[in-house]
């Protein structure tokens, strides 16, 4: 947590907004998606969809084969706890929410699914088709049931290792990806050179929890300096990824 902190007013005193930005690309990115201060209906779904996982008193057996938990001591958790303190905040259920109907992906790959708040809101403007990995059956199940009550129907949930579900879905081109399924660097790294040959031009790529620990820092570090990756854009939460060649290197940190 302390390192959290540290790192967060690190990134205050360097960090920009939109005037900080000379690239076209990434200038409509910031003020048309991320600062996109609209009200959307499509806010209320996912507001009630995270009040409805808030709710529930259901025990699940979490089966975690990522970096873990700083918040759970047993993997006997409530549906409502695991929504409140490990599943995406409203914010950022917007946020996505918005990256989708910016990008308009045809199809999207989602790496841990979870109670489906995030996948939720990257489904939701139904874009495309949406996949998503999970390793946990009884979390995936909760997602899934949520999912079909809310009527979000265009997502396919695989369950598993994701050493194993990856293998599956490697050969498929993406336009867009998010990672939040092992905050751990090894995995991080390790998923991210896998799905590297399904990458294009106008791809991108969401890292979450990049400064979850210093290792997941590093790991994002190290994306950054990639020779196939252009564009990045550190909002602290979130790490944008794009490979557009006509674009120079470049590395935005945007306040938001």
């Amino acid at each position: 947590m302390w390192y959290l902190i540290k790192e967060y007013l690190k990134f205050l005193k360097t960090a920009t907004n939109q005037h900080g930005v000379h690239s076209p690309f990434i200038f409509s990115f910031v003020t048309k998606c991320l600062y996109d201060r609209k009200k959307y209906t499509d806010y209320k779904p996912l507001q009630n969809y995270r009040n409805e996982l808030l709710k529930s008193d259901e025990v699940i057996e979490v089966t975690d084969f990522g970096a873990g938990s700083r918040v759970f001591k047993s993997n006997k958790r409530k549906v409502k706890a695991i929504a409140q303190f490990a599943g995406a905040s409203f914010k950022r259920m917007q946020l996505l929410y918005r990256v989708v109907s910016y990008f308009k992906p045809k199809s999207i790959l989602e790496i841990g699914t979870s109670l489906g708040l995030a996948t939720s809101a990257l489904a939701l403007s139904k874009t495309g088709k949406l996949t998503t990995l999970e390793g946990c059956p009884e979390t995936s199940e909760i997602a899934r049931k949520h999912l079909v009550q809310s009527h979000i129907s265009n997502v396919e949930i695989i369950k598993g290792d994701f050493r194993e579900t990856l293998l599956q879905v490697e050969q498929n081109e993406y336009d867009l990806i998010y990672f939040d399924g092992n905050h751990s660097k090894m995995a991080t790294l390790e998923y991210f050179e896998q799905l590297l040959p399904t990458a294009q031009n106008d791809s991108v790529w969401v890292f979450d929890d990049i400064y979850w620990s210093a290792s997941m820092t590093e790991a994002w570090e190290t994306i950054k300096q990639h020779p196939q990756v252009q564009v990045t854009v550190d909002c602290f939460w979130l790490g944008f990824v794009f490979f557009r060649q006509e674009q120079a290197k470049e590395h935005f940190k945007i306040r938001l």
